[in-house]
């Protein structure tokens, strides 16, 4: 029996913030990306929360969140006690919020009674997902904090907010949508449900996101791409991801290669290895016509080796790093840590999700191919 859920209010739109001029007489924290503090994107929602809340903001806010910087955080939220959070800012930011929350509330044995995430990044999906990614440096790995309740209450999708992210930042966030829908589509418990979502997403990062590339003060091309990164996020929640992740973790863990990168050099490689399964093939197949980047004439196989290709394209269009060497690390270190890599990728709570089970060769082979 297949279950969708989507718990979270989404508003989406220039006016969306509005909806914070509901909260009042709250204990209200925010936990921020550290730049934010003092911008006018911050400014902008502060100032649409009446004045009778009570407002603290922790913004040491780290990417791919380390548990000492969560734990920091956490001691803000035991002295502060809030009844509202705000997460604002890319997916490390929101995934801290997320983590400072499910500690704090445990720490003080009281709920919070609303949980709103402002992305201001459209790549993650994080504010409509039950997932919150930490990193534990001490061992060099990444592991999720999986709970239904960590599922943002509101997310706020203000496209103004995104505007002023970097070039690379849109390059990197908008290849993980693509990454998140195409996983999504073929994952294990995907279903009618999260399949159009998915392929909505399909659609509009394979055509809408080198626009929002190339003008990023382009107010519609960045609502779509934004709009459809939550659309992934809740495709993927519910049905779940697979190896491009699980192996993307580790090269983020290891490497610090930024997540959207190293599923970007990854997803053609994965798509081709998950389209010997012909059920996946035909699933990628199907969303690659209606997002125009096959053909109807094709077989299946085509298809694919088509959305392969414009894969690379999108890449090149965007000058990111199609390779591990192009990204400045070396064949001998990649070599040294492959058992590593695998190993851990198969512990990844996001390997199950992936429709065939690759054994330990067929990981390495993946990897081998984005070294050079």
């Amino acid at each position: 029996m297949n279950r969708f859920i989507i718990p979270t209010k989404i508003y989406s739109g220039a006016d969306s913030l509005s909806v914070l001029q509901t909260i009042k007489n709250q204990k209200v924290m925010m936990v921020c990306d550290s730049f934010l503090p003092g911008t006018d994107s911050l400014k902008q929602i502060e100032n649409q929360l009446p004045s009778c809340n009570e407002v603290t903001i922790f913004s040491d806010v780290l990417p791919d969140p380390p548990l000492d910087n969560i734990m920091a955080g956490v001691e803000v939220f035991k002295s502060f006690k809030p009844t509202v959070m705000i997460g604002i800012g890319g997916g490390s930011a929101i995934d801290t919020a997320k983590a400072i929350r499910y500690f704090g509330e445990k720490i003080n044995q009281e709920n919070i009674a609303c949980f709103i995430a402002i992305p201001t990044t459209s790549g993650t999906g994080s504010e409509v997902t039950n997932t919150a990614v930490v990193s534990d440096t001490k061992n060099g790995v990444k592991f999720p904090i999986i709970k239904d309740h960590l599922t943002p209450d509101i997310a706020l999708l203000d496209p103004s907010l995104v505007v002023s992210a970097p070039k690379s930042v849109t390059a990197f966030s908008g290849l993980d949508v693509l990454t998140h829908a195409l996983e999504a589509l073929v994952a294990k418990d995907s279903d009618l449900f999260t399949d159009a979502l998915a392929e909505k997403a399909i659609d509009v990062i394979s055509n809408e996101l080198i626009k929002a590339y190339e003008n990023g003060s382009d107010l519609e091309a960045r609502q779509i791409v934004h709009e459809a990164s939550c659309e992934a996020g809740i495709a993927f929640n519910m049905a779940g991801l697979g190896i491009c992740h699980s192996l993307a973790h580790q090269l983020g863990a290891k490497f610090h290669v930024p997540h959207g990168l190293a599923n970007a050099m990854l997803l053609p490689h994965v798509i081709a290895f998950n389209a010997q399964d012909k059920k996946s093939a035909k699933k990628y197949a199907e969303a690659i016509k209606k997002a125009n980047v096959g053909s109807p004439s094709l077989s299946d196989s085509m298809q694919v080796k088509r959305m392969e290709k414009h894969i690379f394209k999108m890449m090149k269009a965007m000058n990111c790093p199609k390779t591990l060497k192009e990204f400045g690390i070396s064949e001998s270190d990649v070599m040294e840590n492959m058992d590593w890599i695998v190993s851990h990728a198969k512990e990844d709570g996001t390997f199950p999700g992936n429709p065939i089970v690759p054994n330990d060769q067929e990981l390495k082979e993946i990897v081998l191919k984005i070294i050079k």
